[in-house]
C-alpha cells in the first residue's frame, strides 16, 4: 500500500509564522497574544497606520513580512515588554511615535523572525535569511505598498489580539511553493537555555526575559541602521 507524501503548503508556513508571533509576544510581555482562526487572502501587502514594521527574507523561498500595529496595541506591547525587563513605569513612553517604542517593536519582530526561521530551517530542512526589520510611523492618510519579486506570490492577512483586546495585523507574502516529505527524519530538538539552567538549580528568574533578547542598543547600532536604510532605498521608500 502506497503512503501519500506529506505536503507542506504556503499556508502551513504562514501558520508557523503566526505561532512564532503569538509565542514570542506572549512570552516576552507575560501576556496573552492570540491570532484569528481565519486568514484573509489579499492581493498585496501594505504598510498601514499607526506603526508598521517589515522585513524581507530569501533563501529556500522568498517573502515579505509586515506587521501593522495600531497605536494602542503598540503601546500595550511596548509597556508590557519593558516592565518585564524591569523598567519602572514612570520611565516608559506614552506615545506610539516615541523612538523607544519603535526600537522595542523592531527588536521584538527580530525575535519573531528568528524563532520562525529556526523552525523553518529545522522542520522543512531548508534555509532562509532575513533583512534587518525596519519600523516606520505611518500617517493615517498614507498607505505604502511594497513590491517584491516573488514567484506566483501568495499574500495573506491575519489579525492578532492582545490581552487587552487591541488589534494588530500580520501581512505575509511569499513564493507559491510546496515542501513534500519524501522520507521520515528526526527534526533537531529545540534548545531552551532556561531549561538547562533550571536543571542545574540556578536562580535566573530576574534574567528570564533578558536572556531571550539582544540589547536594545543593538537596534541602535550604526551598522544595522545603515543596512535598514539601504533596504528602504532598494524598495524606493
Amino acid at each position: 500500500m502506497t503512503t501519500t507524501p506529506l505536503v507542506i503548503t504556503s499556508d502551513d508556513i504562514l501558520l508557523k509564522l503566526c505561532n512564532s508571533v503569538s509565542h514570542v509576544l506572549s512570552s516576552t510581555t507575560a501576556s496573552q497574544v492570540t491570532h484569528a482562526a481565519m486568514v484573509q487572502s489579499i492581493t498585496r501587502t501594505c504598510l498601514k497606520p499607526d506603526l508598521s514594521c517589515f522585513s524581507i527574507f530569501d533563501g529556500g523561498f522568498s517573502g515579505l513580512v509586515v506587521i501593522n500595529f495600531s497605536a494602542p496595541a503598540a503601546i500595550e506591547i511596548y509597556r508590557s515588554y519593558m516592565k518585564q525587563m524591569g523598567m519602572p513605569e514612570s520611565e516608559l513612553a506614552f506615545s506610539h511615535t516615541s523612538d523607544e517604542v519603535g526600537d522595542v517593536l523592531s527588536e521584538l519582530m527580530n525575535q519573531i523572525l528568528g524563532d520562525f526561521i529556526s523552525k523553518v530551517n529545522k522542520q522543512l530542512q531548508t534555509s532562509i535569511n532575513q533583512s534587518q526589520p525596519k519600523m516606520l510611523t505611518i500617517n493615517k492618510e498614507l498607505t505604502i505598498s511594497i513590491d517584491t519579486n516573488l514567484d506566483e506570490a501568495v499574500a495573506r492577512r491575519v489579525s492578532f489580539r492582545t490581552q487587552n483586546n487591541h488589534i494588530f495585523y500580520l501581512e505575509f507574502a511569499m513564493d507559491k511553493t510546496e515542501f513534500i516529505k519524501l522520507k521520515d527524519f528526526d527534526a533537531e530538538e529545540e534548545f531552551n537555555p532556561d531549561d538547562l539552567l533550571a536543571e542545574h538549580g540556578q536562580n535566573h528568574k530576574g534574567n528570564k526575559f533578558k536572556a531571550k533578547t539582544s540589547p536594545l542598543a543593538q537596534v541602535m547600532d550604526k551598522t544595522i541602521a545603515d543596512e535598514a536604510d539601504d533596504l528602504l532605498n532598494e524598495l524606493g521608500l
